[in-house]
């Protein structure tokens, strides 16, 4: 879905945007490209950086993927009101901070 938005993206910065290691990066696009759904190709930039596109495999997948992703958060939030999304999701980061200053 990050490379559908934003387009080409290099292997390491796939890896900071999620927030993994390179090598878990690398293994979950090596099961993307066997899959048929990324493509890796150097960076003409710099040709020692590889860059992860999205493949029309992968692109024909964009409709269901999305409409599957607002139909959970529907399922998720179901009657909440705006307010008590916002009231959650700031909860859901704090709890998200309090965990990341364990492992800092």
């Amino acid at each position: 879905m990050h490379l559908w938005d934003s387009g080409p993206q290099r292997q390491a910065d796939l890896a900071a945007e999620f927030d993994t290691d390179s090598a878990s990066m690398t293994r979950t696009v090596q099961r993307l490209e066997r899959a048929g759904f990324v493509r890796r190709r150097p960076d003409p930039a710099d040709g020692r950086a590889t860059l992860v596109d999205s493949t029309s495999a992968g692109m024909a997948l964009r409709d269901r993927i999305e409409r599957l992703w607002t139909e959970l958060e529907a399922d998720t939030v179901g009657d909440m009101t705006a307010a008590q999304q916002r009231q959650l999701l700031r909860g859901l980061q704090r709890l998200e901070a309090n965990l990341s200053s364990l492992t800092d």
